[in-house]
């Protein structure tokens, strides 16, 4: 099936493993690796998908195909880096002290050690303000991973999924936030805050904050590459040894791959409901470790959520906000888009990326700044390790996770229960 065959809604066979194979193998033969340093940037544990296998067949190829040497490199964005046990099972091979057990090396990224990152160039202010729509004005710092300037190719290998920053997840989006430095972070995530998470997830094309991502992307000097995966829901419970988890694999330039990964994401991560739904019960898997991960249990169910519904987070393993960002997130709470612009004194010092985070979770609402009233569109509700006097200061509800009955929830016609939520968009028929 081409790219152009592919419709939202489409159902897209799977991808045998065979295929797979041949794909990668393609791949790696026409990147030209011979002699070359390869920076391999890959996904964290948040990203569903067989990178274990796909890594190996990788892994494979470069030796196959000459590469002098290889690193795998984790796009963290800003989310908690992983230990060697951790990075062991995510790549599938044991890693011990940054190196792999084919001699590869193995890094974290680290997005707040000035040390680890290398300055490229600056986004002007007039840029900015095209890409964003008027919505921002400042200059922004193209700052990456250092280990950008001691490679010679770097090739992106991972998913593509709906998202609610920047409408697509995948390709460039793997070097800014994936391995960039703050300001990029900060001002990307704003952005998609701006126009906020509803208006955004799903969007197929250049959005306005993937064209500040492949601005700053063209200022990078190493040449990229891009093997883009399309992960099969429930891919995990995957029984047949001839399926490969996935609908898609495409390679290409990191442009090339994403428009042909998210046209087929479009196709296998969208679900189309008749009518919204009072309450939605997002059940959170364990690869979300704190709420600003989980959060995309709201993020991707808010569109079928009726006003004044409730979306319910169940994740009685999480404990924390976040494991990263606590106190940061913990001195502003959860609150609309409008809250934060009402208020812009009190809150321009609050980094935007934890701003933004604040409006994606907490959804669309308005504020009124001559009485101080924030009204929301829907409840959004934690059912999690997070004690209900924390939800409350939060601006979030609380359910006892223990006393959640999910045989009565289950028969509610009202009530939508979404198991391993977080990956598929709901939208309504009839919406884009």
């Amino acid at each position: 099936m081409t790219v152009a065959e592919l419709t939202v809604g489409t159902q897209v066979p799977a991808l045998g493993s065979d295929a797979v194979a041949e794909i990668v193998e393609d791949a790696i033969a026409a990147f030209a690796v011979s002699g070359r340093r390869v920076l391999m940037v890959v996904p964290d544990r948040t990203r569903s998908g067989p990178l274990a296998t796909l890594r190996a067949l990788v892994s494979d190829a470069l030796a196959r195909h000459g590469a002098a040497s290889t690193t795998w490199l984790v796009a963290l964005g800003t989310h908690r880096g992983l230990d060697d046990a951790e990075l062991s099972a995510h790549l599938g091979m044991e890693v011990r002290d940054g190196v792999g057990a084919d001699g590869s090396s193995v890094r974290n990224h680290r997005f707040d050690d000035p040390g680890a990152l290398a300055h490229f160039g600056t986004l002007d202010a007039a840029l900015i303000a095209e890409v964003s729509g008027g919505r921002l004005h400042e200059p922004v710092a193209i700052e990456a991973n250092a280990a950008i300037v001691d490679h010679d190719l770097a090739i992106v290998l991972g998913p593509v999924f709906p998202h609610e920053v920047v409408g697509f997840s995948g390709g460039n989006k793997y070097f800014f936030p994936g391995i960039s430095g703050r300001e990029m972070i900060d001002r990307s995530h704003w952005l998609g805050a701006l126009i906020t998470s509803r208006e955004m997830i799903g969007t197929l094309g250049t959005t306005p904050v993937r064209a500040m991502i492949n601005a700053a992307v063209a200022a990078l000097p190493i040449e990229r590459r891009c093997l883009a995966m399309v992960v099969r829901p429930s891919a995990a419970e995957e029984a047949d040894p001839s399926e490969s988890g996935l609908s898609g694999l495409f390679a290409g330039t990191c442009e090339e791959a994403f428009a042909a990964a998210s046209a087929c994401s479009a196709g296998v991560h969208v679900r189309y409901l008749p009518a919204p739904y009072r309450r939605v019960v997002s059940l959170m898997a364990g690869r979300y470790e704190d709420m600003w991960t989980a959060a995309k249990g709201m993020y991707k169910l808010e569109p079928v959520v009726a006003d004044g519904g409730e979306v319910i987070i169940f994740a009685p393993h999480i404990g924390e906000f976040s494991t990263v960002h606590g106190a940061e997130l913990e001195r502003v709470g959860y609150h609309c888009r409008d809250y934060f612009l009402g208020q812009w004194d009190r809150f321009s010092s609050v980094p935007p990326s934890v701003l933004a985070h604040s409006t994606h979770l907490r959804g669309q609402g308005s504020f009124d700044p001559a009485t101080g009233r924030e009204q929301d569109r829907i409840d959004v509700v934690l059912a999690t390790g997070i004690s209900p006097e924390r939800c409350r200061a939060m601006n979030l509800g609380y359910r006892d996770p223990a006393q959640v009955d999910f045989e009565t929830l289950a028969a509610d016609p009202d009530t939508l229960i979404v198991p391993d939520a977080g990956e598929i968009l709901f939208r309504l028929e009839g919406e884009r």
